[in-house]
């Protein structure tokens, strides 16, 4: 367990344990009971809602100080989420992330102080190439967390995979319907397949000062 925890004794829950050890020992984790349904579906139509007032832009990559659009890159859009002016559908959602983030700063020393997070949508025939999170002129991310907002029924035929590039090889990781994704920001390269339909997460970052 050399990577980015050290535990200490604490009340234990259950869930963010097995989180904290999966990613001590692999790096990433993957819960598909992160949300409970009924938070899946508050999460979806909360996404659906800034869609329609047009709320969305093209992603670009690099950080908000130096960003350039890049469609060969990367092609979905995004909203920027923000606590401050969080909807209830948005509240819950920080909620829960406040109440993991405080937990693994009580038992794993991390110093988690910031966090930031965005609505996502890839259309169909976009995707996001191999890439790492973090940028040279910022290195304040530590753990990248994703939380898939598709309709039941996902197929493996409507693309879009996570795919994590490990030292023992390709992770594919298929974006089900409240599936979320937490894995070492500076140490995991990874991208995200071309889409076949629509594809709908909330991505974002746990950050260090």
């Amino acid at each position: 367990m050399d990577h980015l925890f050290e535990s200490i004794d604490f009340e234990e829950n259950p869930l963010y344990e097995r989180i904290i050890s999966d990613i001590a020992n692999q790096q990433y984790c993957i819960v598909d009971h992160f949300f409970t349904n009924e938070e899946v579906h508050l999460l979806r139509e909360g996404l659906l809602k800034a869609f329609e007032k047009e709320a969305f832009k093209k992603a670009a990559i690099g950080n908000r100080l130096n960003e350039t659009l890049e469609r060969s890159i990367r092609g979905d859009i995004i909203f920027w989420m923000d606590e401050a002016k969080a909807t209830d559908d948005e509240a819950l959602f920080f909620n829960k992330i406040n109440d993991f983030i405080a937990y693994l700063n009580k038992t794993c020393f991390l110093g988690i102080l910031h966090k930031e997070f965005h609505y996502a949508i890839y259309p169909k025939g976009t995707f996001y190439k191999k890439h790492i999170d973090t940028f040279q002129n910022d290195d304040r991310r530590k753990l990248s967390f994703v939380c898939y907002l598709n309709e039941e029924g996902w197929e493996p035929a409507y693309g879009g995979e996570l795919v994590l590039y490990l030292n023992e090889g390709e992770k594919r990781i298929y974006p089900l319907p409240g599936r979320v994704v937490i894995f070492e920001s500076q140490v995991i390269e990874h991208e995200v397949k071309p889409v076949n339909k629509k594809r709908l997460s909330i991505t974002g970052w746990l950050k260090t000062r």
